[in-house]
């Protein structure tokens, strides 16, 4: 299931943000960040994608997903101007945004080409 980070979890596990300048990624395994609210209709058609992925790669890497209602000072750190904004996050090298509801193949080749997860 795709855990729901707050900002302690976000800087704990992904990036502390208020301490180091430049990007470097906490985490041991590749993932996918889904900014979201739930007033968003785009976003309630991305969330189900999120937790098949999240069930078939278990092991492989990490689905999150943040709130930017909830977490809004997380947003405008990363500059969510629209959502559903989807962030894929290499092991190593930068992290690549993407923005609207996309079905489930383009997740799937953005994995593979971003994440190198397969």
């Amino acid at each position: 299931m795709a855990e729901h980070l707050t900002k302690q979890a976000f800087l704990d596990k992904v990036f502390d943000y208020e301490t180091e300048k430049e990007w470097n990624f906490k985490g041991e395994l590749p993932a996918i960040i889904d900014f979201y609210a739930d007033w968003c209709g785009p976003c309630k058609m991305v969330a189900p994608i999120m937790e098949e992925l999240s069930e078939e790669y278990a092991g492989k890497m990490n689905v999150y997903k943040i709130n930017t209602e909830q977490e809004q000072e997380l947003a405008g750190a990363f500059g969510i101007a629209s959502i559903p904004s989807i962030l894929f996050i290499p092991k190593d090298g930068q992290p690549q945004m993407a923005q609207g509801a996309m079905p489930k193949d383009s997740f799937l080749s953005a994995m593979k080409e971003v994440l190198h997860v397969e």
